[in-house]
Order: structure tokens, then sequence, then C-alpha cells
């Protein structure tokens, strides 16, 4: 009996014990997160499921052909990748060129940081009330300073031309620092002996990042796109507090589109074929740049 459990004894700390303790500690911890994966999941799954059915209702397919054939549908459809196209490049430049600059700075670099993302950790609502006040044609900051300079007042928010661009900058100004995150994070992670070879080889400056930092960024800022894609292409908040699509449908986006389509005109099925469409571009965009990214990684 002494001698079982001195052999119990030994058998729990020899490596086939340890491995087998660890395997049952691995098998626990899936155990353990799995309700929270299904729960994520019913949270994602249901609602795409039950706005498929609701697209379904009253006319079946005709729903989506309906909306295909519609004008104001089609022009939403262009709006939302005219915004998305504009946001993207923004935001993908002035990200890289502020984490370039916070990786430069050696005093104080941790308020810098801190002081640099406080945009990205905004409401887009206060965004949104905060940008109606500043881009006010008769009474905004935003004019006034114009006006100090001897250029012309813009109509900003109310002009069918630049409504978007102006959008676009909205949510750069609040995005950019969220990009600059993500590849500051890549730039801290690249191999200083590429660089240090590069530099004995004569690659210095604008060579450096052209030819060696920014082929190194690529998986990352493929990263930084595939995340902003999934908020552009969905692009919501900031559109309706400061202009709710207008002036006229200039800024009417798919999302603004469906939910004047439900909540304004309370056709649930219509909207919900909108929104499944919107789905299927974003999975669409984010299964491209995923793919991109797999041929970029080093």
């Amino acid at each position: 009996m002494g001698s079982g459990s001195g052999q119990m004894s030994i058998d729990a700390t020899t490596p086939s014990g340890k491995a087998s303790a660890g395997g049952q500690a691995a098998l626990s911890m899936r155990w353990m997160i799995w309700p929270a994966v299904l729960f994520v999941a019913a949270l994602i799954i249901f609602p795409f499921l039950y706005a498929i059915w609701l697209s379904l209702q009253d006319v079946s397919l005709d729903n989506f052909r309906a909306l295909f054939a519609e004008s104001e549908f089609r022009n939403a459809f262009k709006l939302t990748f005219v915004l998305y196209g504009v946001a993207i490049v923004m935001q993908l430049v002035v990200g890289t060129w502020l984490a370039l600059v916070l990786n430069r700075v050696e005093r104080f670099k941790n308020l810098v940081r801190t002081i640099a993302i406080t945009p990205f950790l905004l409401p887009p609502v206060v965004v949104g009330m905060v940008a109606v006040v500043i881009l006010d044609p008769a009474l905004g900051v935003a004019n006034w300073v114009l006006a100090q300079m001897g250029i012309p007042p813009s109509l900003w928010l109310a002009h069918p031309t630049w409504v978007l661009v102006t959008v676009a900058l909205l949510d750069t100004w609040q995005a950019a620092p969220f990009v600059a995150l993500i590849v500051l994070g890549g730039l801290l992670s690249l191999p200083a002996k590429v660089f240090e070879a590069a530099e004995v080889d004569g690659a210095v400056g604008w060579r450096r990042f052209v030819y060696i930092t920014l082929p190194l960024l690529a998986p990352t800022l493929l990263t930084a796109a595939i995340l902003r894609s999934v908020d552009l292409l969905r692009f919501f908040d900031i559109i309706y507090i400061t202009t709710r699509g207008g002036p006229g449908n200039a800024s009417t986006t798919l999302n603004i589109y469906a939910y004047q389509q439900a909540f304004e005109f309370t056709r649930f099925g219509y909207a919900s074929a909108a929104m499944v469409t919107l789905a299927s571009v974003v999975f669409g965009t984010v299964l491209v740049f995923a793919k991109l990214r797999k041929h970029v990684a080093w």
C-alpha cells in the first residue's frame, strides 16, 4: 500500500504526469470559453438570420429585385464606396504619419501618445454634435478662421459636392489615432538589423521609408484597413448627427438609406434586404483584405 502511494506520488511528478495535467487544464479552459463563444456567435448570427428572414417576407425575393432597380439604392451604394474610399485613404495616410511622429518622440512619450489618441476615445455622437457647431455656415468657428485668412466661407455639411469629404475628414480626425496605434505597434516590432543593413547600403531618409519601412509595414497596414473597413462601410453615427443623409441625398449611404426605409417609411422587409446587401459587402471587402494580408505577410 505504501509502495502504491509512493508510485502515485512519483507518477504525478513525471513528465507524462505533468503533460496529462496540462492537457486536462487546457481542456477545462476550452470548456470555460465555450459559453462566451456561443454567446458572441448568437449575438452576431441571430440578427443576421433574422434580417434575411425579414428581407424575404411579403414578396420574397422581390425585395431584392426592387432594391437593385431603385435609383436611390444605387446612389446610396455608390456613396457608401465613395465615402469609404476617401476615408480609408485619409486614415491610413494620416495614421501612418502620426505613428512615425510618435515613434520619434523621446521626451514625455507616454503623455504625448495619450494625448494623440484622445479623439479616438470620444463617442461619435459627441464628435458629430461638436462638428455641427464648429462647421455652422453662419456662426461656426471654421468659417471665422477662413475669414481671418481671407478665404471665402464654406457650406461644409450643406454643400452637395463636399459633404462626403467633410464627413470623411471628421471620421479621419477621430479614427486616425486608432490606425496610428496599430502602425506604431508594427513599427516597434520591425527587425532593427534590416534597418542597420539598409543604412550601410545608403538607404536613408525617404528611400528607407519607401523601400524598407513601408513594405515591412504592409501586413500591419492591411490589418488596420480590415478593422477600419468594417466601421467605414457601416458608417452611421456622425452622418446621422450632422446631415441625416442630406443635403438632399448627397450623404445617404447604405446604412442611412436602410434606416430611413425602416423607421421613416416602415418598409422593414425592404430595409432588411438593404442591410443584408450591406453585410455581404462588408464581408466581401474584409475577405479581400484578409487574402491580401496573407500574400504580404513576412
